[in-house]
């Protein structure tokens, strides 16, 4: 009995972190440790995504409430073609980079979300079905780390690198009143991901693969961001170690998240028994995860850095061919 209250006690205790991670109480105290491209200038001033979306019938919002409520965003035209663009050019490049595209559900259970580390301690932000043992994702990582969910896998095979386009449901339950307009906060959004499952000493050279992979990603869309090492106090309930790839919008003037990639170590393969054969002995494996890129801040960085002073935008020349 107190084995199982004590079980229960140390799955709400967050990873520890890596001997790197600056210690802080919150993103005031995250350390910029690269700039990437300098931030866009204008001869004129800068406008925000949702008064450009909505002038151009880009983003819908008045629709999108009148279906769903608030947080939730109708595209539409030029809009959603740009925004389907982005899904496919990003699987393009993350897949040129060596991760395996996969397909995954939406729905999954709960030992699922257990696994990642989402369950048990954030269940209030997460979507479920009434009466079955089923959630909406809050992110691809989830069912995509799961793929190896009880399973012992050859050491030749690591690492295996994945990549993956899923929509994204989050009850965002700590947000009220944070980001109420336009798109950069909502309850359904995109993204690309990427997740990589490794032994123990080659989680750090493909942790430093993933970062570059969604830094380049952003360089070849001409979008200036920079690099934020999180300290202890930002960290995720699951890394160990996370940096966080912050884009340059100009209608808002500052940086917002667009990207975190994290090192999980081995806390998530811990709770989903994920192994590695190791000569004669079985051992946890590292997981790694992060976005390449969120497509829906993507799309909000492209309006904001390449809109001309009659409110129209430039399309990214690597985009063209997907349009």
């Amino acid at each position: 009995q107190y084995e199982e209250k004590l079980e229960q006690i140390s799955f709400s205790v967050p990873n520890i972190t890596d001997d790197d991670v600056p210690f802080g109480k919150d993103e005031d105290d995250n350390v910029c440790i690269k700039t990437v491209l300098e931030p866009t200038k204008f001869d004129f001033k800068p406008k925000e995504h949702w008064e450009l979306g909505e002038s151009l019938g880009w983003l819908d919002f008045e629709r999108g409430a009148k279906l769903s409520g608030s947080r939730f965003t109708v595209l539409r035209g030029m809009g959603a073609r740009l925004s389907r663009a982005l899904v496919n050019y990003m699987i393009d490049f993350n897949s040129a980079r060596g991760f395996e595209l996969v397909n995954v559900p939406y729905l999954v259970s709960s030992n699922t979300l257990f696994g990642t580390g989402q369950l048990p301690k954030f269940e209030e932000d997460l979507y479920k079905v009434r009466d079955e043992d089923l959630y909406l994702i809050p992110t691809s990582e989830v069912p995509v780390t799961n793929l190896y969910n009880d399973t012992i896998i050859e050491a030749e095979q690591l690492p295996i690198k994945m990549t993956c386009y899923s929509a994204c449901f989050r009850q965002e339950a700590g947000s009220a009143g944070r980001d109420t307009r336009g798109m950069i906060r909502q309850h359904q959004f995109e993204k690309v991901e990427l997740v990589s499952i490794t032994r123990p000493d080659q989680s750090e050279g493909v942790l430093a693969e993933m970062i570059s992979c969604a830094s380049d990603l952003l360089t070849s869309l001409g979008l200036p961001h920079r690099h934020m090492l999180l300290c202890s106090g930002d960290l995720g309930f699951s890394a160990a170690k996370t940096i966080d790839l912050e884009v340059w919008l100009p209608g808002q003037g500052k940086y917002r998240e667009i990207s975190s990639i994290s090192n999980t170590r081995d806390f998530q393969a811990r709770r989903a028994k994920i192994r590695f054969k190791d000569g004669k002995k079985n051992m946890l494996v590292n997981t790694l995860n992060g976005s390449s890129l969120a497509v829906g801040r993507t799309l909000i960085a492209i309006m904001e850095n390449y809109q001309k002073a009659d409110g129209t935008i430039e399309i990214p020349e690597v985009l063209k061919r997907y349009m």
